[in-house]
């Protein structure tokens, strides 16, 4: 069955204008998704901030009890003691000067870049490149620490970075359509409380302004707000 057609069957399934429990979108997203491959499970939330101002711009990390269900390729940037901490935590790449060329002729294949603060200053450079990737390493983010070992298997474990963009919006992604409905609703609290607990005193009104759950190519299930304490 052509995937235009199963679309339109998944959307047929969501009911237009209604908004969904936490519990029921979790299942039901299960239901409308319309890829062969092992889609992945997303929550969008929109929040009532102005990105603009730097004390709302939100963005954190959270560890998913359940994982997100793909391996995260790791990139330890890093000196000669720390890389064979790094290696036997399970970073995928370990190095300095090469994988900085690397990156410079235009290579960004990882998910995630740890490094050590002593080689922040090297790696500045390359902020045009990683940033919009959203891959610079952070402080904020546990991504720049001497503790490489611990940054690698908390990644592997689960562990995400969310970030609002420029239109007040938090991606995410939580985990796969072959998840359970209880461990995608469990992933997805886990990531709401987390931008719940990151809401800045500057913002005013309406924090949570909407929340939707889609998986790959699927259309958005809306989450009644409410189902969050906040």
């Amino acid at each position: 069955m052509p995937i235009a057609k199963k679309r339109k069957i998944a959307a047929a399934k969501i009911e237009k204008n209604k908004v969904y429990s936490l519990k029921e979108a979790s299942s039901l997203v299960k239901e409308v998704s319309a890829t062969k491959f092992a889609s992945s499970v997303d929550l969008h939330v929109r929040l009532g901030v102005d990105p603009k101002k730097a004390d709302q711009s939100i963005r954190g990390t959270v560890s998913l009890p359940h994982g997100t269900g793909r391996t995260k390729r790791v990139l330890v940037l890093c000196t000669p003691d720390k890389e064979a901490d790094a290696k036997a935590a399970g970073a995928d790449y370990v190095g300095l000067d090469e994988f900085i060329q690397k990156i410079e002729a235009g290579w960004v294949d990882v998910d995630v870049i740890i490094a050590t603060p002593s080689v922040m200053p090297k790696i500045g450079k390359l902020g045009k490149i990683l940033g919009p990737r959203n891959l610079m390493p952070n402080p904020k983010t546990g991504t720049v620490t001497n503790d490489v070992a611990a940054a690698v298997n908390e990644v592997k474990g689960g562990k995400i970075a969310f970030k609002v963009d420029k239109a007040g919006i938090i991606h995410a992604s939580i985990g796969r359509v072959s998840f359970a409905p209880e461990k995608i609703s469990e992933n997805s609290l886990e990531l709401i409380n987390a931008i719940i607990k990151a809401k800045p005193a500057t913002a005013k009104g309406t924090y949570l302004k909407s929340v939707f759950m889609a998986s790959t190519m699927s259309p958005g299930i809306a989450i009644d707000t409410k189902t969050f304490a906040h």
